[in-house]
């Protein structure tokens, strides 16, 4: 079974590769379900890592439909990741009623070049995941990442069986919540990989912050926080 881990960061992949990981998922910010990692940690990783590395392409937080202007945003980082020459790309696109966009995933996949293409769990949002399996599997889609459109692995892994058994060219990846005392569930199920972070939180300062500088109030699936352009004018007026 092939373990691939979900590094935010260089010391991430390092400490992946020297524990013996497969593959490393390449990405920043976990606490929003990943996005597209900096030039800086790209390279650094690219130097230093010698397993193979799938990136991660996700602009920003929150759902999965992106404009066009997203989407050449999209294409410009894997142009990028092909150029580094990492082995593969994880992304795609849904429409706003949670139907696999197969137009502009396939976008992104031609974008990938030869490299190999994870569709990631954006899949746990779709209305009929055996129907965007087969879409999936028409565009030669490697790998889908999924829970079983549950909050854990675990707990979706009835879906995940019958995902599993369903498919014919793409490997289904069990992902969130996979730990030592439940990873041979999925390999006694037959499952050729799957996908965790095994993170753990060590503390690099004695003492708290005297303000935090994290905000729930912008953690949100629904929204997207974009500058208002009133409030800016509101700001520029009052300030003339």
């Amino acid at each position: 079974m092939l373990v691939e881990v979900c590094a935010n960061s260089l010391q991430s992949a390092l400490n992946a590769q020297k524990a013996g990981a497969h593959r490393i998922e390449l990405c920043s910010e976990l606490a929003v379900g990943g996005i597209t990692p900096s030039y800086g940690l790209l390279k650094s990783v690219r130097e230093q890592i010698s397993i193979p590395i799938h990136v991660l392409i996700r602009p920003r937080s929150g759902d999965f439909t992106y404009p066009v202007d997203e989407l050449k945003i999209m294409k410009e980082d894997i142009a990028l990741c092909v150029e580094l020459g990492f082995e593969g790309i994880v992304s795609g696109v849904l429409k706003t009623d949670f139907s696999l966009d197969v137009d502009r995933t396939e976008e992104l996949i031609k974008a990938s070049e030869n490299l190999k293409f994870t569709f990631h769990r954006a899949f746990d949002w779709v209305n009929d995941p055996f129907e965007t399996l087969s879409q999936l599997e028409a565009l030669n889609v490697d790998y889908i990442l999924t829970s079983g459109q549950q909050k854990s692995a675990p707990e979706g892994l009835d879906l995940l069986n019958r995902l599993h058994k369903k498919a014919s060219t793409c490997t289904i990846m069990p992902g969130g919540g996979v730990r030592p005392t439940n990873v041979m569930d999925f390999k006694n199920g037959g499952f050729k990989a799957v996908h965790l972070s095994g993170t753990k939180f060590s503390r690099t300062l004695p003492n708290t912050g005297k303000v935090s500088m994290n905000s729930s109030s912008f953690l949100r699936d629904t929204e997207i926080a974009v500058t208002d352009s009133e409030t800016i004018i509101n700001i520029v007026n009052r300030v003339k």
